[in-house]
């Protein structure tokens, strides 16, 4: 026990009492330490920013992951940037607590958070489907801060043994050079989006000379099981003119892919890769080509899916709720908002280790 020194009058924003704001105003003892200094003994139930209390703050919590601070900031009466404070608190505080020794796939992606071309770069576990890490750029030297930011809490790089991301230069260097245990896994959803954007790109150069593939953008670019009954027969004429129309092969090697790449033995889905890249390269379907080389480039990465089954498709939905959180608030400005907004968003912190009442 430590004698008493003082007592200082405190006020404290509680819940609403029905429609009126409710403070809380008690006197809490300032106590003299041995060493002789003198410090304040804040309440058991007051928060971690000063003048809340915990219920308070777990209010502001529950409402943050839902709808933008200036929102937030409106329903409850105080300012932006107060409760913007709350939530970075808490975020800091489960991320400086979060335990990574079990973490073992990953995955990569990135999201832009400014104009100009400023990015952020998002690490998420792969299993729980939780975002780990935010951090500036998307280079290489963001997995190395991931690996830093891995061994502070519990883990070492040599732990992850999958790496699931796009086919970004940086990314691919930054994994070898900081995970150099993980295998680096392209799925397959990558692939087709670069096949199907190949077709596009073949029916935009064959439509200058041929009116009639003109309107047929989202009748090859969709599912053929998704088509309407008149997409459908607009897709069966284009396809009964299948030596003539490049455009038309162009659709089948993409399909011929989408089959192979659901296949599940590893052994067959490799042989048939290869053969499908040498058929597109003797083809004159320079569009698909490109995607021939493509796949070439990253064969293992691609055959490996087959095996991890491992997707970042859950990373960039959250993406995808990020960006739509950035439009409603009409843009975060500050770096450590937009990670405090991803966290709250897609982290899955565990907040009741520092607030019993947060959710």
């Amino acid at each position: 026990m430590h004698p008493v020194h003082d007592t200082q009058r405190k006020r404290y924003r509680h819940l609403n009492f029905f429609q009126h704001e409710c403070y809380l105003e008690v006197r809490v003892p300032r106590l003299r330490l041995p060493d002789g200094r003198v410090v304040l003994l804040e309440p058991e139930w007051a928060g971690h920013l000063s003048g809340f209390t915990l219920l308070f703050e777990a209010l502001i919590l529950m409402l943050a992951r839902q709808m933008p601070f200036a929102a937030v900031a409106r329903l409850v009466g105080e300012s932006w940037h107060r409760v913007q404070a709350i939530c970075a608190k808490y975020v800091n505080l489960a991320v400086d607590a979060a335990d990574l020794s079990d973490v073992e796939a990953v995955a990569l992606d990135e999201t832009s958070c400014q104009r100009g071309h400023a990015y952020l770069t998002l690490v998420a576990d792969a299993e729980q489907r939780k975002v780990l890490f935010v951090t500036k750029g998307r280079d290489a030297t963001t997995l190395e801060a991931f690996a830093q930011h891995l061994a502070a809490h519990g883990g070492e790089a040599k732990q992850i043994t999958s790496a699931s991301l796009d086919m970004s230069p940086a990314f691919i260097k930054g994994v070898t050079e900081a995970l150099p245990q993980a295998r680096i896994t392209f799925d397959k959803f990558h692939v087709i989006a670069h096949a199907s954007t190949a077709v596009d790109t073949m029916r935009r150069a064959e439509q200058k000379t041929d009116p009639t593939l003109k309107g047929l953008r989202w009748t090859l670019l969709k599912d053929r099981a998704k088509l309407s009954a008149t997409q459908g027969a607009d897709l069966d004429a284009l396809l009964a003119h299948l030596t003539t129309k490049r455009t038309a092969r162009a659709w089948l090697y993409r399909e011929h892919l989408r089959e192979i790449l659901a296949r599940k033995q590893i052994h067959v889905v490799s042989a048939m890769l290869r053969q499908w890249c040498t058929q597109v390269m003797r083809s004159k379907v320079e569009p698909m080509k490109t995607v021939a080389r493509m796949i070439r480039q990253h064969f293992d990465g691609i055959v490996a899916w087959v095996q991890t089954r491992q997707t970042n498709g859950f990373l960039e939905a959250l993406n995808g709720l990020f960006q739509a959180a950035k439009r409603k608030a009409r843009g975060y400005t500050r770096l450590t908002t937009m990670r405090t907004v991803i966290f709250l968003i897609a982290g899955k912190l565990d907040f009741q280790k520092f607030n019993p009442h947060a959710t």
